[in-house]
């Protein structure tokens, strides 16, 4: 895409396209770093939310009309997007809007897949006169033009456009495979398939022609009521019905952060200063909510390497190839090591924290240990408290 053809397209998509993003999941793979807030709303890299990447993503490719459709525990999301996304100009038509579940007056269910959560808010799209709308997940780490993807669209004359990335063949039956013809229009969709025949998965990334989308979704109401899921039901009526359906190839730094491996692993490759994820680039920042904390401060004690560490930390221990956010404070003679430490959290004196997940207010009383595996990640959730006098009744 040309300069001039760069600009004159995001000048056109704040008006033209709607950000849809899905984030009302529980996550129940990160286990107890789930229990108090949906996925999303997860720590990550030290400094940011798991959100943050999309909501960065949109901002950087011109997307200004953002929804996010919430559901599970989404207070501490809530809090997030009105604190630190709330810098937008409404009357630029601009937003970051919060959606809940609409439980419309013929419903009793909360969503039922990531097509219904869209049904329920068609009224909410519908007001806002969107051309496309880009349907996105909340729960992945990666940078993408989304403004690139929607050229394609526009240019392939698209119903759909789902966004792909190469995986390992080997690894194709964990994934929802698209098949495509040598211009890159999707022939069939296959989910998990046992034998695949592409390697091309989904990333759950769709941009779609609204009023195309809309009257799918509503005259499925009207009879079948099947589409609830946009991978299982949507894409598959489309290419029955013979929709122009293509693939989008992305070829970055993409990850799924939904297990506790990958949460932890997805944290220790931001540690290396050649990460492909680079958060320090000018042209395509990854923003967050800042609050106001005070510097850190090292112990002359305390020993630090090969680490982040974030603001209103204090370290009075050693710390290793970890990440910690926000005021954290680790106490004397302890060590960390291949961890990350969420916001908030203690560990006290001559404790020993090993390749784990310490979750958001957790505190490690003095001398208790959390020790993992690389293979099997130790954690501790929300406010989770780890050693320490026990209360009556107690075992």
């Amino acid at each position: 895409m040309d300069t001039n053809a760069r600009i004159d397209l995001e000048r056109r998509l704040p008006k033209r396209a709607m950000a849809l993003i899905l984030a009302g999941g529980r996550g129940s793979r990160l286990k107890q770093l789930t229990d108090t807030r949906c996925k999303p709303a997860v720590y990550f890299g030290g400094h940011f939310r798991i959100i943050d990447f999309v909501l960065s993503n949109c901002m950087n490719s011109g997307l200004r009309r953002i929804g996010v459709l919430t559901q599970y525990k989404s207070h501490s999301l809530l809090r997030h997007l009105q604190r630190g996304w709330n810098f937008l100009k409404s009357e630029m038509h601009e937003f970051v809007d919060l959606i809940p579940a609409q439980q419309r007056v013929d419903e009793e269910v909360w969503y039922r897949g990531t097509a219904d959560a869209v049904y329920q808010s068609l009224d909410i799209i519908k007001s806002n006169k969107p051309e496309y709308v880009v349907i996105l997940a909340g729960d992945h780490i990666y940078k993408m033009d989304y403004a690139a993807m929607l050229e394609d669209h526009i240019k392939n004359k698209a119903s759909l456009t789902v966004g792909v990335i190469p995986v390992p063949m080997k690894e194709a039956s964990r994934f929802g495979i698209m098949n495509t013809d040598q211009n890159g229009r999707i022939i069939e969709f296959e989910e998990k398939p046992a034998q695949p025949k592409s390697n091309l998965a989904s990333m759950g990334i769709y941009i779609f022609n609204w009023e195309t989308l809309r009257r799918y979704l509503v005259e499925d109401q009207a009879k079948n009521r099947e589409m609830e899921d946009f991978g299982k039901n949507v894409i598959p009526a489309y290419l029955s019905n013979a929709e122009n359906c293509f693939a989008y190839s992305f070829e970055g730094y993409w990850k799924d952060v939904g297990t506790i491996e990958s949460l932890w692993e997805a944290n220790m490759e931001f540690l290396d200063p050649e990460h492909p994820l680079n958060i320090s680039e000018d042209t395509w920042r990854i923003y967050t909510s800042n609050p106001v904390t005070p510097p850190q401060f090292l112990t002359e004690d305390a020993q630090i390497k090969h680490s982040l560490v974030v603001d209103g930390c204090y370290i009075a221990g050693q710390v290793d190839n970890s990440l910690l956010s926000r005021d954290v404070k680790v106490g004397p003679n302890s060590q960390v090591d291949h961890s990350v430490v969420m916001s908030s959290a203690t560990i006290g004196k001559g404790c020993r924290v090993e390749y784990a997940i310490i979750g958001e207010q957790a505190v490690i009383a003095d001398g208790a240990s959390v020790i993992g595996t690389p293979d099997q990640i130790a954690t501790v959730g929300y406010a989770e408290v780890v050693g320490g006098p026990k209360n009556d009744g107690e075992e």
